[in-house]
């Protein structure tokens, strides 16, 4: 037991020598995830948030470093590049968390995607070793499974030990123990674990091996037959689109994005085959997938181009059509290329990523925004709604138009374009739209819009009935009353809420049953007043029954013998037609003793 100990100690050991930069930008990745956890959004959260966000990126970019070093050397130049890189990617993340709006998901995604693309090719960039790249490819992927299993091992392990310490010795551990162990694990140790897996790095994992039984039976009898089922659906859905001559729904290009994908990934698991003369369905396979592919395509970029034209560019549309232009690509690589290399495509990939990021004035951020911009104008002007170079929020729009204009809004104000959208507004409107905005910063843009539309016709709509009536005006005056009382959905027991008051008893009751459902408040059991048909005579007259509708006020006042009440609903959640119910959801009850 003892010299197994100083085995793996001594293997630790060499590891964190080879490794050094690798296990550093671990452990400060584990550090800060435990860290953050700690400090639970406090002053100095974001800052640790972003060094975590730096060092998990620094993780694969210096093992990138470590294996093409040890094919070319010139390693301590190269991690000191990698260092000058990830220090710039820091400040290149917002100073304040209130500007960490979804756009920077647009950077950091595709950000770590290029940096495992880097792993995998540029250690053989000049190589013209196919059978390596491979093996080493297919080495790493299995590696990764590998730590995987072991990490969730390990960590569940470590936390049942934890859990039942702390219960069964009364340890009373405080609750941030756990998600701090299992960061601590899920990130270091899983980098450790991957390491030990590597062994001495490139020479092992490029190695000349057998091809896996377990690999060759997984492709050939699970997923090109599922490739088949599926490349079947699609051809019967272009037959039936073309007999009905429509426009293909959205979602089918994620179908063949998919489709094609998976086939290049089985293409990639079954490379080795191709070199055998007796694997000819390897061969057959490569030759047909591109080819049943290549009609799909058509389809694809129909679907995607329906969606732009009709609602312009977003990121997640420019990556979707990039991801088409890529695809398209491979395919006539592999139709026309005589010499053809897997090679291609990760390299392939990670270059048109590197354009989506970098390539001035064609970025997914870039596109987008002049898209949304030109888009906002033109919903503006095709409805009249520009009046001297502002909106008029005046004029009477439906909320499809009113919905589309605040989704843009926020869109745009995301993604710093405050000074294009606030142009938009008279000094009025952009007062209120300030005084919403900076009190939540970018969540509630969309909200603030909406609100600055004073005559918005609600449609009714087919399906699900949800509403939430939201109090535009929670300012109220108490002069005048004695008690105040605040109301909630948590406060209602058997649909009542009971309020004592000196020696009387006030009581809201939800009264559900029967055609008309109905609110009653009443005092001491005997006096009581249905206020539902009052609020009701609040909403809209037509509404949709999917979003939340701004309502000016949701409240009313009762008269009784020995008290004046008023009560104030900050929102009310409605189900079904007017005559359906409807649910209390937050307010406040305001009571004037006589």
């Amino acid at each position: 037991m003892k010299a197994k100990i100083s085995e793996v100690l001594v293997t630790t050991r060499k590891l964190a020598r080879r490794y050094s930069m690798v296990m550093t930008m671990a452990i400060i990745a584990a550090v800060s995830a435990a860290t953050a956890i700690e400090a639970d959004g406090r002053s100095g959260y974001f800052p640790i948030l972003k060094l975590l966000i730096t060092a998990c990126l620094g993780i694969s970019m210096m093992f990138t470093v470590k294996m093409l070093s040890q094919r070319i050397g010139l390693h301590r130049w190269m991690e000191t590049g990698v260092l000058l890189f990830l220090t710039g990617f820091y400040f290149l993340l917002p100073a304040q968390e209130k500007d960490f709006t979804v756009m920077y998901a647009f950077i950091l995604i595709p950000a770590f995607i290029l940096s495992h693309l880097l792993v995998s090719f540029l250690p053989f960039f000049g190589e013209n070793k196919s059978l390596r790249f491979w093996q080493y490819n297919k080495n790493l992927f299995i590696n990764s499974f590998l730590t995987l299993v072991f990490t969730h091992v390990l960590v569940g392990g470590v936390m049942l030990a934890i859990l039942a310490v702390d219960k069964l010795f009364e340890f009373n551990f405080n609750n941030t123990v756990y998600p701090q162990t299992y960061t601590l694990l899920a990130i270091a140790g899983s980098c450790l674990i991957f390491l030990l897996f590597c062994e001495e790095g490139l020479p092992a994992l490029e190695a000349d091996q057998n091809y896996p039984q377990i690999l060759k039976f997984f492709t050939q009898y699970i997923l090109i037959p599922l490739l088949l089922i599926d490349v079947i659906i699609l051809y019967f859905y272009s037959a039936k689109i073309l007999m009905a001559w429509e426009l293909p729904r959205g979602w089918v290009s994620y179908l063949i994005l998919i489709y094609s994908v998976t086939g290049i990934l089985a293409l990639l698991l079954v490379y080795p085959l191709e070199q055998t003369r007796t694997r000819s369905w390897v061969k057959i396979f490569r030759k047909v997938f591109f080819y049943t592919l290549a009609p799909l395509m058509i389809l694809l970029f129909t679907a995607i181009f329906t969606r732009i034209l009709a609602y312009g560019y977003t990121e997640p549309r420019y990556y979707v059509l990039l991801l088409a232009i890529w695809i398209t690509v491979v395919l006539l690589y592999f139709i026309f290329a005589r010499t053809a290399t897997i090679k291609f495509i990760p390299v392939s990939l990670f270059a048109f990523g590197i354009f989506s990021l970098v390539f001035p004035y064609f970025t997914a951020l870039s596109v987008s925004q002049r898209s949304q911009k030109d888009e906002l104008m033109k919903v503006l002007q095709e409805h009249r709604l520009l009046e001297n170079g502002t909106i008029n929020f005046s004029k009477t729009v439906s909320s499809k138009i009113a919905d589309e204009v605040s989704d843009k809004f926020s869109f745009l104000y995301q993604r710093k374009e405050e000074e294009f959208v606030k142009n938009l507004l008279n000094k009025e409107s952009l007062e209120k739209f300030s005084r919403e905005v900076n009190q939540s910063r970018y969540n509630n843009v969309r909200g603030a819009v909406t609100g600055l539309f004073s005559n918005i016709l609600y449609e009714n709509r087919e399906g699900v009935n949800h509403t939430v009536y939201i109090n535009k005006n929670m300012v109220v005056k108490t002069t005048g009353y004695d008690f105040t009382t605040i109301l909630s959905a948590r406060s209602m027991v058997s649909d009542s809420i009971i309020i004592p008051v000196n020696s009387d008893t006030i009581t809201i009751r939800d009264l559900r049953a029967g055609k008309t459902p109905s609110w009653t408040i009443g005092v001491n059991g005997s006096e009581t007043v249905d206020i539902l048909p009052e609020i009701k005579k609040r909403f809209p007259v037509r509404h949709s029954r999917e979003m939340e509708i701004p309502v000016s006020d949701l409240s009313t006042t009762v008269e009784f013998e020995k008290y004046r009440i008023r009560i104030v609903f900050e929102s009310i959640s409605g189900e079904g037609t007017d005559s359906g119910r409807y649910f209390l959801n937050n307010g406040f009850l305001l009571i004037d003793e006589k």
